[in-house]
């Protein structure tokens, strides 16, 4: 009868390494998914009062309030699919609480409203980089057909080389122009007549964060 032997190099050491280390790679990974879930909910997100703000304009939009029920969350379209990717773009996300932490007050309506611009900016080339693939979690470009006429038609013909992001803007939070035509005089004035503040205030604003 043979009778197998384990190789010498597996000591009872080498043993006890690989199942501990087998034990919280396992642990490692659920923690990892378990932390992906809870920091992708619209609760985590929310815990800043900055991105009321946000919620407020998608609270209003049609990824809020579908007439099919489907309700997307912070995490379906900001957070990559994959606990990898998941976990990186939470990583790269560390950024953004340390300039909630240490950078210009947020909290402040009109700071926060003078640079969204840049966030917006910033989001959307997020979404280019991974050709909207968070957009193609729901949607289907070949299925889509819409309500108005040649709406299946654009996104089957003219759709090639462009990305979801590229002519779907401004569809869930407050409307930003494209990079290309945003003018900062405008945006600061819109603010200083949206909160009542005298010409000029918004770039002494700016200046100060």
């Amino acid at each position: 009868m043979i009778k197998l032997r384990a190789p010498l190099f597996i000591t009872r050491h080498v043993l006890f390494a690989l199942v501990v280390g087998g034990v919280s790679g396992v642990v490692f990974m659920f923690f990892l998914i378990e932390f992906d879930h809870f920091t992708s909910s619209n609760e985590f997100c929310l815990s800043c009062h900055s991105m009321s703000y946000a919620d407020d304009f998608y609270r209003q939009s049609v990824h809020y309030n579908s007439p099919s029920g489907v309700r997307a969350s912070c995490g379906d379209c900001h957070v990559s699919e994959g606990i990898i990717m998941a976990t990186y773009d939470h990583a790269v996300g560390t950024k953004d609480l340390i300039k909630q932490l240490f950078g210009p007050d947020y909290d402040d309506p009109v700071v926060n409203t003078l640079h969204l611009p840049e966030a917006a900016f910033a989001a959307r080339d997020w979404f280019r980089k991974r050709d909207s693939a968070t957009c193609k979690r729901c949607h289907a470009q070949e299925a889509i057909m819409g309500t108005r006429a040649n709406t299946a038609a654009i996104h089957q013909e003219d759709a090639e080389g462009k990305t979801c992001i590229d002519c779907h803007i401004n569809l869930v939070h407050r409307p930003v122009p494209e990079r290309l035509t945003f003018k900062r005089e405008a945006w600061n004035a819109m603010v200083e007549e949206e909160f009542g503040l005298e010409p000029g205030a918004a770039a002494t604003v700016m200046g100060e964060h």
